[in-house]
């Protein structure tokens, strides 16, 4: 029996990650997870800022899916709020949704088959999530950790010819992966690296609180977009798909289906974009036009209000799930009345997800537990807040 240490380090634990391997000859027996290596605080300290200025960190949370992450956090305070979102900011935060699924999933696989050595997917994925990150740029002035959701809506509407963008960025997209798939697909190397690793059953999935395309992957169409609609999703057509046999190549396989799935709900929510406010016309949760600061001592005091204090939820407690790239995501936010949070806690899907490495690994041999951990969870852009 052997015992080695893996990690932290980057990047083929990703830096934050460490895990101990018990090896009985050439097989693994046994995985302890150690994380916390790059723990954050993100929870209290959302619990010492405004409600709107938890914005901020919300997106740092999840540097890849950042959007995810801030829808979850202003769902949840705009139900604690009754706050009304206007359509148009309803569907500019379904086609931000979506891009950043796509932006994560196309590290998940360049990164991932990086890891079991193959180098030339990544520059062909990374070439598509640059033009990703223009469009995020476009929109918000930021490539990443945006911040660009509010309370109530957006923080700004969509600048001049940002539609045609989206538009030109899915036929880009449709492309690449037909490309990705041609360029390893059928790569008998990669299919040997891939089928029949790492297995996870549904009923493990169900059991270690999987979501995500690890749960789909293992033949169970959980779906938050389906199962729980926010954000208009329950007027989309797409399709929850799903794989079987749960073993690395279905994981891989359900994040390439997924895009061309995004890619469908994007092109319907562009179709329905229609000119329209952004934010919640009440004034007591959005900050009032710049322009009528210089006409109005009514919008001066709600502007200094805001800024200074915030708005006072009633008292209660919320909880809103969102599907991101990598499973549920929610923020459990209770209010005492107060400007800020008493409580947050956030079901961040990679904290839960990279758990099932005890168990897929068992069995394997060691270089498949890197390829195990890359299709489980390839950034763990979340597992630590």
């Amino acid at each position: 029996m052997l015992s080695l240490n893996v990690g932290p380090q980057h990047p083929s634990t990703h830096g934050v990650l460490r895990l101990v391997v018990d090896m009985d000859g050439e097989r693994v027996s046994r995985v302890v997870v150690h994380m916390g290596y790059l723990h954050t605080g993100f929870e209290k300290t959302f619990e010492h800022r405004t409600y709107q200025q938890g914005v901020t960190y919300a997106p740092r949370t999840d540097y890849l899916h950042s959007f995810g992450h801030e829808l979850a956090w202003v769902l949840g305070v705009e139900k604690l709020l009754g706050a009304q979102v206007p359509e148009r900011a309803q569907v500019i935060r379904v086609i931000l949704h979506e891009l950043g699924r796509i932006h994560s999933h196309l590290v998940f696989v360049g990164t991932g088959l990086l890891d079991l050595g193959a180098l030339t997917p990544l520059f062909y994925t990374f070439r598509e999530k640059e033009s990703c990150q223009d469009i995020f740029e476009a929109i918000s002035g930021y490539r990443m950790n945006q911040g660009y959701f509010r309370v109530g809506g957006l923080s700004k509407d969509a600048p001049e010819g940002w539609e045609q963008m989206v538009a030109r960025f899915c036929d880009q997209q449709e492309r690449g992966v037909q490309e990705y798939l041609n360029l390893f697909g059928q790569n008998p190397i990669f299919l040997d690296r891939a089928t029949d690793i790492g297995i996870i059953s549904a009923q493990e999935a169900i059991d270690l609180g999987l979501t995500g395309p690890n749960l789909r992957a293992s033949g169970v169409p959980l779906d938050h977009r389906k199962n729980n609609p926010y954000s208009g999703y329950e007027n989309y057509d797409f399709e929850v798909l799903t794989t079987q046999k749960g073993d690395c190549l279905d994981r891989f396989r359900i994040r390439i289906l997924e895009i061309e799935q995004s890619i469908r709900i994007i092109r319907q929510a562009l179709a329905r974009l229609r000119p329209g406010l952004v934010q919640d016309p009440n004034r007591k949760i959005s900050l009032p036009p710049r322009p009528e600061l210089e006409t109005s001592m009514e919008a001066v005091i709600h502007h200094f209000k805001l800024v200074t204090e915030g708005f006072h939820p009633p008292l209660g407690e919320v909880y809103v799930p969102v599907e991101t790239c990598r499973g549920e995501v929610g923020y459990y936010v209770v209010s005492d009345g107060g400007s800020m949070p008493y409580r947050v806690k956030i079901r961040s899907p990679s904290f839960v997800n990279v758990q099932a490495l005890e168990y897929a690994c068992v069995g394997a041999q060691f270089a498949d537990l890197i390829t195990i951990l890359a299709t489980i969870d390839p950034v763990l852009g979340d597992v630590d807040r």
